[in-house]
């Protein structure tokens, strides 16, 4: 198959800024903004955050499923990305939006809703985002391409999120801070949605679009695909590791490091080295195979994480050295599955000879969110273990035992989880496809 023109790698890559700013900036900043605008205890606030994630985990199968039956009927996906982003960009704002009900029960009720709808209104863009390249080439070679098109414009999107709203809530503060963030990541995730609905209009689309299975038939397809449960298995267990970091970077910030204005210095210390190295972890695949660049990604990352324990008593020189480590670490663990997951649909769907994509991405969409909404909330009850005293300015003191719980969450927690995944990336993940490349 000829190779993809420049221009759609570029358009569907623009996806990733709506993604990159919905999948950042909550797990960043959604529990310092409930635990420290609102006083909400740490432990409600973490299940806050998981609520409208579980729930997401239920829905995005079944936004696989309209996914697919929208492409059967009308030939295209791409109203989904529209409609579901339009949604989140708006909704997004609103979750930071701050009711001033007065009262804790009725603000986080708010909070919840807000991020109930915004979610559902994401697996109506990420659900078709992810099943796209599966469709739109059929070469091995261009869906790694692709992928690292995609993953080096999250890694910018993550850069921007990550860097930007820190700072704009920080640099306004309080409440007014929390709401002009959530307008201009809205804008971002505006941006991202109209960038891949017009960069996509000339993409071509896969010829099979058959029926779309019965439930009955879809479920007996995932107890048959292997690969597929091993690869979702992987990632699962990874995104609540980075989760659990991205929950821990404002505290950490504050009260390891000892400076909040070093929040934004630490993603981007995190973000920047994995921006850099988005092109290089698909060479290293090349050269070792995507199983062994994914094992290098983990280890990079775990040794990284491992080391940020040691931020007390080293330098903080030598602090941001294990935080870049981490970085580098974190560019492999997003390059290598996303790079594998299409050639796993379709080498399913060359099997059963019917429409995979949507229902895939839609159940590894709900992995992702799953993980990434417990991580938070698993860092918001270490929170509550270690004493961590909430208010509604940031303002309180916090006993040691509490610095003592946001090291390990921020910091022990990940390495642990991202190096589990480890013994999970078997050869026989890839044994349905054909190339030596692959393991």
């Amino acid at each position: 198959m000829a190779a993809l023109p420049a221009s759609t790698r570029f358009g569907y890559s623009l996806g990733s800024f709506a993604t990159g700013a919905f999948g950042t900036v909550p797990g960043l900043l959604l529990l310092p903004y409930l635990t420290d605008t609102m006083a909400v205890p740490g432990a409600v606030a973490g299940v806050i955050v998981l609520v409208p994630k579980a729930w997401d985990v239920v829905f995005n199968p079944f936004a696989g499923r309209l996914s697919d039956a929208s492409l059967a009927k009308r030939g295209s996906r791409r109203r989904f990305l529209l409609a579901g982003g339009l949604g989140v960009a708006v909704l997004f704002a609103a979750i930071f939006a701050h009711p001033g009900f007065g009262r804790v029960p009725l603000d986080a009720a708010y909070v919840v809703l807000a991020f109930l709808l915004c979610a559902t209104a994401f697996a109506f863009f990420q659900v078709p985002y992810n099943a796209l390249p599966a469709e739109i080439t059929d070469s091995y070679d261009e869906r790694t391409k692709l992928t690292s098109w995609r993953i080096g414009l999250l890694a910018v999107a993550i850069l921007i999120s990550g860097g930007v709203a820190p700072g704009i809530t920080n640099g306004v503060g309080g409440i007014a801070g929390y709401r002009l963030m959530g307008i201009a990541m809205g804008l971002v995730i505006l941006v991202g949605t109209i960038g891949v609905y017009l960069g996509t209009r000339g993409a071509p689309v896969g010829s099979r679009r058959p029926t779309t299975a019965g439930w009955r038939d879809l479920l007996a397809t995932m107890r048959q695909w292997r690969s597929f449960r091993w690869l979702l298995g992987v990632y699962f267990v990874q995104s609540l590791g980075l989760g659990t970091l991205l929950a821990g970077v404002s505290y950490a910030a504050r009260y390891v490091f000892g400076d909040a204005g070093l929040q934004s210095a630490l993603f981007v210390g995190f973000v920047g080295p994995a921006l850099v190295m988005m092109p290089v972890w698909p060479r290293i695949g090349a050269k070792w195979g995507k199983l062994w660049g994914f094992r290098f990604a983990c280890i990079s990352f775990a040794v990284g994480a491992l080391g940020l324990l040691a931020t007390q008593v080293v330098p903080l020189a030598v602090a941001f050295v294990f935080v870049a480590l981490a970085g580098v670490g974190y560019a492999g663990i997003q390059v290598f599955p996303l790079a594998i997951l299409p050639d796993l649909i379709s080498a399913e769907e060359e099997r059963t000879g019917a429409t995979r994509a949507g229902v895939a991405a839609g159940v590894w969409t709900a992995s992702e969110t799953l993980g990434l909404a417990l991580g938070p909330g698993l860092f918001g009850l270490v929170l509550s273990l270690g004493g961590y005293v909430s208010s509604v300015d940031a303002s309180a003191a916090q006993p040691g035992s509490a610095v003592t719980a946001i090291a390990i969450g921020f910091a022990l927690m990940p390495a642990v989880l991202v190096a589990a995944g480890i013994p999970l990336l078997r050869r026989s993940m890839l044994d349905d496809q054909p190339r030596p490349f692959a393991g």
